[in-house]
């Protein structure tokens, strides 16, 4: 190519154009769609601007980063998931040792407080009730006075009687003097027979009049008794209710005052027909049965006694039969219609296993317990339950005395998992409580689990 045919082409940059070297005359073969055309400004109208090309450049660059930090998280979970499964996570939980001791065998019932005599007090004669000498409330003696019917009526009646005696009396010995005198007549045929069997029945005739005076004499004096009103039985009196100054009749419907003896007491309470057999089989042995009376939570022991008897029929509407226990109620805990937990002890079972009702998990295949093995990991143990009493439950079989039992954190834990052993809330060492070095606990060879709060809690 020579000189001649080199043609310049002006490069368009801003508002001035300067000519550019390079072009070839075979570059007029450019179309026209390619042809650039001057605004008014002078720039091109038809171009893009560089910085949008320098946007579509960065989106596969922040894809790619974007990339590469998912994988490098996903990666590191990965990572830590298997470190996890590597190094198991210790779990504190709080472990105490399996005890032995001796655990009762309780039928339990919901008991009605009895007493053993209930008397309502009422007058036996009609008069004015003069005085009343007890107060409510009060615990009174059998023969103690407690109220005064107006005795006078009874005083007159007894003053007639004794003088009808008296009359008759004096007649009945005339009678017997004439009967003497006409007997030695008769005897000596100066007088007649029926006159003598005439004076005769005169005499016994006096004579029953002299019994039925006695017996009136008898009648008022008696009711000079009723008019003094006395306990018939030792116990408790209730609130009076009649005043004095008022009326009082024999027929009358509501008494003077009701007693309750309280000392001793009784407790009835039924117990299902499936006990039966077993109690029955106790009280032929002649076996004293213990009847412990509960409060309504079942935690306040109230008295103990004696199971007295049985009831002879069993409540078809039911099936229970109904019981009664005698208690001596020296401290008045129990009270008349009260209602009461009533645990008959049945057996006492010696040297059971026991734990806490904590330790006791249940899952699909049955109850079992965490124990926790010398090298501070646990192992799941099933266990056959026995008697349950308030917080602690003994075991019949899968445990021996002294193994550990997790009673807290147990929710989180799984066959061989790691534990910390510490001590519950507020303790510090005590004894059958562990703690992770073992030299807080007393008699670490021969543990025992505290005894329980409540109904359990007997030793």
């Amino acid at each position: 190519m020579t000189k001649e045919e080199e043609t310049v082409i002006p490069e368009v940059t801003g508002n001035d154009t300067r000519p550019t070297r390079g072009a070839t005359a075979g570059d007029d073969a450019i179309t026209d769609d390619t042809q650039v055309e001057a605004g008014h400004n002078g720039r091109p109208t038809g171009s893009r601007p560089g910085g949008t090309r320098r946007w579509w450049l960065a989106v596969p660059l922040l894809l790619l980063v974007a990339g590469g930090i998912y994988l490098y998280g996903a990666r590191a979970k990965s990572l830590a998931a298997k470190q996890a499964q590597k190094k198991p996570a210790t779990m504190p939980v709080v472990a105490v040792p399996a005890g032995k001791k001796d655990v009762g065998v309780y039928l339990t019932g919901l008991g009605n407080v009895t007493a053993l005599n209930t008397v309502t007090v009422k007058s036996r004669v009609d008069g004015q009730l003069m005085a009343v000498h007890f107060r409510e409330g009060q615990d009174v003696r059998r023969g103690q006075l407690l109220a005064v019917i107006d005795p006078r009526p009874f005083q007159v009646q007894l003053t007639q009687a004794e003088g009808q005696m008296a009359r008759d009396r004096e007649q009945l010995n005339n009678a017997r003097l004439d009967l003497q005198r006409y007997k030695q007549l008769w005897q000596q045929d100066s007088g007649s027979r029926q006159q003598y069997d005439t004076q005769e029945a005169l005499v016994r005739q006096l004579e029953g009049s002299l019994k039925v005076d006695q017996g009136q004499i008898d009648s008022a004096r008696l009711q000079l008794v009723y008019s003094r009103i006395t306990a018939p039985v030792a116990g408790r009196v209730g609130l009076r209710q009649v005043d004095p100054g008022n009326i009082v009749h024999a027929s009358d419907t509501n008494g003077l005052v009701v007693i309750t003896q309280v000392q001793p007491i009784t407790v009835v309470f039924p117990l299902p027909e499936d006990n039966l057999p077993k109690l029955l089989a106790k009280v032929k042995t002649g076996a004293r049965l213990t009847v412990d009376a509960y409060d309504r939570e079942q935690r306040q022991q109230l008295a103990s006694g004696l199971l007295q008897t049985l009831d002879n029929q069993i409540d078809p509407t039911t099936g229970t039969v109904k019981l009664k226990a005698v208690f001596p109620n020296t401290d008045n805990q129990l009270f008349p219609n009260q209602f009461v937990n009533v645990r008959l002890l049945l057996e006492t079972r010696r040297n059971a296993i026991v734990v806490p009702a904590a330790a006791i998990q249940r899952g699909s295949q049955g109850t079992f317990v965490y124990v926790v093995k010398a090298d501070r990991t646990v192992t799941v143990r099933p266990v056959v339950v026995g008697v349950h009493q308030a917080d602690i439950v003994s075991v019949d079989s899968g445990l021996a005395g002294g193994e550990m039992v997790v009673v807290e954190g147990a929710e989180r834990l799984r066959e061989g998992s790691k534990v910390e052993l510490r001590n519950p809330a507020g303790t510090k060492g005590q004894q059958g409580t562990p703690d992770p070095g073992g030299r807080n606990r007393k008699g670490a060879n021969q543990p025992s689990v505290p005894a329980a709060a409540g109904p359990g809690g007997r030793q």
